[in-house]
This record gives C-alpha cells, sequence and structure tokens, in this order.
C-alpha cells in the first residue's frame, strides 16, 4: 500500500478568542495535514522533533491515538517542545506567536522507508530553515531517487518577509525537487514580492515545477499546467477557525491524488477534468476545518468522507 510521509515541526497551539485561551490543539502545517489523512485511513509517517517533556508526550499520545507512525520523530532531551499562540482576530483568522528551545544538533534520524509512488509533504520555514536544510536536502533527494511523488507546500508567512532574499535560493531549490508546488496568493507575494500570481508561475515557478496550485481564500483556488490555467471557486462561509484550512487543503490535494491512483508516471498526463475532481477533495476538507476548533477534519466527518469516496 502506498504511504505518506510528512516533514515539518511539531507544536502545540494555544489558541485565543477574544484575549482569552479557549483551546489547546497539537499543530504545525505539515503535521496538520498529516492528522487529517490519518484520519482518512492514508497510512501515515511524520518526521519531526519534540522533547521529552509533557508536552512532547501529549504530542506523541495524540499521533499515536490518531494512527501517526511516530518512528521518525527525534525526542531531544535538552530544550523544550515548541508552543506557538494563536490570536483570532474578528474575521477568525489568526495571528502568531512561536516560542521554542531547541537543541544544536537536530533531526538525528535514519532515513524514511520511502518507496517508489509514496508520497512526501513538505514545506513551511522549516524547509528553507539553514540550520535544518541538510538533513532535509538529504531526505528530498532520497525521496526523489526512489520516486517518490513530492508535494511542496511554501506557506511563506509574512513573519519571513524580510528574509527573503536569503531564502529564495533554498526555496527554488525547494521548486526544483517538487512535483506539485502549492501556496497562497500571500506566499507567494512575502517571497518574490510580485501578487501576479500568472507572472509569478511564467516567471519563477514553471521553470522549476509545471504543475502549480495557488490558493486565494475565500476567492477560490488556480491551477497552472502546461502553461494553462483552471480556476475553482470555493463555498462562501462563515468560518469558526482559519487555523489548519491550507493545510486540510494539502490533505485533500493528496487524497485526491490517491483516490485517482496518480503515480509518478502520470504526474505529466493529469488531465484538468482530474485536477478537478482532485481540487474538490481539497476544498472539501479546508471547508470543513473552517467549521471547527481543530487544526484538522473531524474524525466523525472523515469516517463518513471515507465512505462516500
Amino acid at each position: 500500500m502506498r504511504k505518506v510521509f510528512g516533514i515539518g515541526e511539531t507544536i502545540l497551539d494555544l489558541i485565543f478568542k477574544n484575549d482569552k485561551p479557549y483551546a489547546a490543539v497539537p499543530g504545525g502545517s505539515t503535521f496538520n495535514a498529516m492528522v487529517a489523512l490519518a484520519r482518512l485511513n492514508v497510512p501515515v509517517s511524520f518526521i519531526s522533533e519534540l522533547a521529552t517533556d509533557h508536552i512532547g508526550d501529549l504530542i506523541i499520545h495524540f499521533m499515536e491515538e490518531n494512527h501517526i507512525a511516530t518512528h521518525y520523530i527525534d525526542r531531544f532531551p535538552d530544550g523544550k517542545t515548541p508552543v506557538s499562540l494563536a490570536f483570532l482576530n474578528e474575521q477568525n483568522d489568526a495571528l502568531y506567536s512561536f516560542y521554542h528551545d531547541f537543541p544544536k544538533e537536530r533531526l538525528e534520524l535514519p532515513l524514511p522507508d520511502i518507496n517508489e509512488n509514496d508520497i512526501l509533504v513538505f514545506g513551511s520555514y522549516y524547509a528553507l530553515n539553514p540550520v535544518l536544510r541538510p538533513k532535509i536536502l538529504e531526505i528530498l533527494k532520497y525521496a526523489k531517487e526512489r520516486k517518490a511523488i513530492i508535494y511542496y507546500d511554501l506557506n511563506f508567512r509574512k513573519a519571513h518577509a524580510d528574509e527573503a532574499i536569503f531564502l529564495t535560493p533554498t526555496a527554488l531549490e525547494n521548486l526544483e525537487l517538487a512535483d506539485v508546488v502549492r501556496g497562497s496568493d500571500e506566499d507567494f507575494a512575502n517571497l518574490f514580492r510580485d501578487d501576479d500570481i500568472a507572472h509569478l508561475y511564467s516567471e519563477h515557478i514553471q521553470y522549476h515545477c509545471d504543475r502549480f496550485i495557488c490558493t486565494h481564500g475565500g476567492k477560490g483556488i488556480d491551477l497552472y499546467q502546461g502553461g494553462e490555467n483552471e480556476h475553482y471557486e470555493v463555498q462562501q462561509i462563515q468560518p469558526v477557525s482559519t487555523i489548519g484550512a491550507g493545510d486540510n487543503f494539502n490533505a485533500g490535494i493528496i487524497f485526491g491524488m490517491l483516490q485517482e491512483n496518480i503515480l509518478r508516471e502520470d504526474l505529466n498526463n493529469i488531465s484538468f477534468d482530474q485536477w478537478g475532481r482532485i481540487i474538490r477533495h481539497g476544498i472539501n476538507l479546508a471547508t470543513e476545518t473552517c467549521k471547527t476548533n481543530e487544526n484538522y477534519i473531524p474524525k466523525e466527518f472523515a469516517q463518513q468522507y471515507v465512505s462516500q469516496s
């Protein structure tokens, strides 16, 4: 059976509304996508790091409860598991503050057991961090050699926009290694200082990776492939929280690719009709996540979704 591997940070999100805490949930961009996929009965392994503290134990227990393989988690004794404070505004979009204490040596792990046509998901600052770069690059190149499908979510936050000029070469290297690239219009504007998505695709992305999915929040999704573009509308809702919406969109894309049985050799021949079905899964999962206080689709929804897919 094909497996999905994710690389990224693991963090405890403390969520505030009206400046009062009301939820504490394990999170992290790729982590959220892995939880959603595991709840959809997809075999998932997560590559990350946690301290040997109480919060780290809580997250490991949560992963085990959600059937996420934990044998690629580096448990470090010196430091603390990272925590984020997420403050929801009136539109229920989140503003973040991050707190972490990592050891000098990080991600001291063996290479994961990736096989042909498995899917590797990575992204965010974690994929650009100079401290982690040697290990991340080793895993990416190994996955490429093993003929896995590599899915890159840029997820480049405004907080790192002042580092864009230094991080762009690493981001471009990630684009080169990726088979599918996803990001929001804000992500690419933060990195490339350009909010014309069609121009970004033709000038910065297509040369490295031809399959590009750009999300625009409530304004829909654009798919670029082979120099062509298709737009998809999304359902308009009043969100409870937008935390994890993009991550669960990624999970939906991966789930859709598995449902369509897209192999690595098929990537150059995915029709726009197939992409439409794949992207619809992403929209469905992102929409459902916005209706909850969690960072991922609820278990009950996932069970029903699998039975209907």
